[in-house]
């Protein structure tokens, strides 16, 4: 590009409608992103202008008309040489490349700014007049959507009075939707209402001001409660829902002032959490990822960040190192309010614990200390109700832990009854805090559950007692032997239940294996065929103590034995609340129908002689 005065025409150095095309429809998420480029413009200006003369103007005036759009902002301005520079050359930044030194100051940095309003506009003018060189004359610089632009120096009587600069926009055909001065209100409100400088959008002799420095937490409030329902009424009116709780962020030395706000339903884990973040004032997005750890799922933030870069558009975070530093010190911000509230508010800690405990034990998993804090107040599903493992270890020196949620609730009734401690480590995070506890518990050992654990700690039967029942074991045995079931006989309480259905690990694994096989052909169901495993299977556990179970023994009828049987497996198995198969489907309707089926034929004589009577 020629850096000489000239009045002809020239092109840019790039095919203006490609990237039209391309910052509409792949780099900005909407055309709405015209009014924060502008803006952006307008406070980097006047940032600039401020450190060569810090009394100079500093408010920025948008003008809304019939014909478009006039934005004026009394900062920097540019020099005819700037303007081919800097507003026609794409990927060439003022900002970059004269005042690096102070980059940190400047809100853009990527050189394409200006040229994004051609996503909305049909023509661009700019009317400029330099402050850093005072003797510079007023030029213009006007482009149109065909890729061509013309700088001239106005014509006389027409020069800026003061340094600044004003931008015009034409709309493009189809997009004056985006100049209506409701939606300018909106956007420059939505963008801009944190920036430093005054903004105001006039329409018809109607001013109004779009910003609202400085940001609710940067105030003086009259007490730390007043404070507190400031921004507790603050986050509820930009995030739209009503905080649980908050946590304010003041990290000076990465650039981050704000607060997190608690969500106040549980939220998913493998959503990372959605910010809104304003960069010096400006807002980069309002459902921005990447600013907390994972872990910290439970978090919406409002925040302003000084240090931290945006992508290419300008509407999400750079993955760089000041990122990672930024994300461990917030989340050590976090850790530390958590910490606050074990000591100080336990009842608040209690109030955000009963929603986000997920959350709270994603972090204690990699942070001992925290898990050492949290151990009081953090609850496990185990034989002894929902309770804090500082509880439940007083009761249980050893502890088992059950690998899924199903195999806790096979076990957990008659474990409860024979006082063995079991906790679920079926959910998220659970089991591998549950290893964690002799090193914080002394004194405490905590074990797999293993398909023995429970059954070693019931009463064996009688010899005698046992061998007198041997029959009755055989012919259970044998009904429940297509269905891969052993069958022992025990004592334990409650004396209500019947019979327990226990499945290891193994067995749960070959059962799989078994259905996947059943619902396979040719050489796949070979394969699972071959895998089969000679592992323990699952176990009907019969108790002895249960009347029912010594009825049955009594039972001459080997086909109402075996169909007893059957219903005896079915009922230990919805005991259990795990999915049914097929197979234990069919086998319970069979047997209740047949048990249904035998009792009627049982009733008809005595009915019959009532009748004949």
């Amino acid at each position: 590009m020629p850096d000489e005065p000239s009045e002809d025409l020239h092109s840019f150095q790039v095919d203006l409608r490609g990237l039209v095309d391309l910052l509409s429809q792949h780099l900005y998420s909407s055309p709405r992103v015209y009014i924060r480029e502008l803006l952006q413009n307008a406070v980097d200006a006047v940032t600039a202008r401020a450190k060569l003369e810090p009394d100079a103007p500093r408010s920025i005036r948008i003008l809304v008309h019939e014909g478009g759009l006039r934005i004026t902002d009394p900062g920097i301005g540019l020099t005819e040489p700037d303007a081919h520079r800097f507003l026609s050359t794409i990927g060439r930044s003022s900002k970059r490349d004269e005042l690096a030194g102070a980059r940190q100051e400047f809100l853009g940095q990527f050189g394409i700014g200006l040229l994004a309003c051609f996503t909305v506009a049909e023509s661009i003018r700019v009317v400029t007049r330099s402050a850093a060189a005072p003797d510079a004359p007023t030029i213009q610089w006007l482009a149109t959507s065909d890729g061509t632009y013309s700088v001239e120096r106005v014509a006389a009587g027409q020069e800026l009075a003061e340094p600044g600069t004003r931008v015009e926009l034409t709309p493009r055909a189809g997009a004056e939707r985006w100049f209506v001065p409701e939606r300018v209100v909106e956007l420059a409100r939505e963008y801009g209402a944190l920036l430093p400088y005054e903004v105001t959008v006039e329409h018809e002799g109607r001013v109004v001001r779009t910003t609202d420095s400085p940001p609710m937490w940067d105030r003086a409030y009259p007490s730390p409660v007043a404070r507190r329902m400031a921004l507790m009424d603050y986050g509820e009116s930009v995030l739209g829902f009503a905080p649980l709780d908050l946590v304010e962020f003041d990290l000076p030395l990465v650039g981050i002032r704000g607060v997190g706000y608690v969500l106040p339903q549980p939220a998913n884990p493998t959503e990372s959490g959605r910010h809104r973040i304003h960069l010096k004032g400006m807002l980069l997005g309002d459902a921005v990822a990447g600013l907390l750890p994972d872990w910290a799922f439970f978090l919406r933030c409002l925040v302003t960040a000084d240090a931290l870069k945006p992508t290419a558009s300008r509407e999400a975070l750079y993955e760089d190192e000041t990122l990672a530093a930024v994300r461990e010190a917030l989340g050590g911000r976090i850790r530390d309010w958590l910490t606050e509230l074990a000591v100080q508010e336990p009842a608040r800690l209690h109030a955000f614990l009963s929603v986000h405990a997920v959350g709270v034990k994603a972090l204690a998993c990699h942070d001992a200390g925290l898990l050492r804090i949290m151990l009081p107040y953090l609850e496990f599903e185990t034989t002894d109700g929902r309770v804090p493992l500082t509880e439940f270890a007083k009761a249980h020196k050893e502890i088992l832990v059950a690998a899924s949620v199903e195999e806790f609730r096979q076990v957990a009734a008659i474990a409860a009854a024979q006082g063995v401690g079991v906790a679920n480590g079926g959910y998220t995070y659970d089991s591998e805090l549950l290893f964690q506890l002799p090193e914080l518990l002394p004194g405490v050992a905590v074990e797999q559950l293993a398909a023995d654990s429970i059954t070693d700690a019931l009463d064996p039967v009688d010899p005698v007692e046992e061998l007198r029942l041997a029959g009755f074991l055989t012919a259970a045995r044998a009904t429940l032997e297509p269905l891969d079931c052993d069958v022992i006989l025990r004592e334990f309480q409650p004396y209500s239940v019947s019979a327990l259905h226990v499945e290891g690990r193994a067995a749960r694994q070959e059962r799989t294996r078994a259905e996947a096989e059943a619902e396979s052909e040719g050489l796949w169901a070979e394969l699972l065929g071959a895998l089969k495993s000679t592992q323990p299977r699952a176990r009907l556990v019969l108790n002895h103590r249960n009347p029912v179970i010594r009825k049955l023994a009594q039972i001459p009828d080997p086909v109402l034995l075996g169909t007893a049987v059957e219903a005896l497996y079915g009922q230990a198995l919805l005991m259990t609340h795990r999915p049914l198969r097929p197979a234990d489907t069919a086998l319970l309707n069979r047997a209740f129908g047949e048990l249904l089926g035998w009792a009627t034929q049982v009733a008809r004589p005595a009915t019959d002689g009532q009748e004949a009577a």
